[in-house]
């Protein structure tokens, strides 16, 4: 069994940032995750700044398993990964302002 090794703030947002970038390229995922958040994408880069946002976004791919296996392989990953990002990061979910 290996030790699971820490994860740093930095190296979170990467993975978060990662995450953001693998979604992009897969326009059906990219849909569900705007349409689940409410964020239509001409915000997307003013609401990837705020806060929580990252966090938000992790635990979103956390929480679609196959969507889980997929970035963490094509991004040479364990999955156990995304876990550990989201707890550094807080794990908060993310909520866009209400108008």
């Amino acid at each position: 069994m290996s030790k699971r090794t820490a994860i740093t703030a930095e190296a979170a947002e990467s993975l978060a940032i990662q995450a953001l970038t693998y979604l992009a390229a897969e326009p059906e995922q990219l849909g569900r995750f705007l349409a689940i958040t409410g964020i239509g994408p001409e915000r997307m880069r003013v609401v990837a700044r705020e806060p929580n946002f990252l966090a938000g976004l992790l635990d979103y791919v956390a929480s679609d398993e196959p969507l889980l296996i997929a970035f963490a392989a094509q991004a040479g990953i364990d999955p156990a990964e995304i876990e550990r990002a989201c707890a550094v990061l807080g794990r908060q979910r993310w909520q866009r302002d209400a108008p």
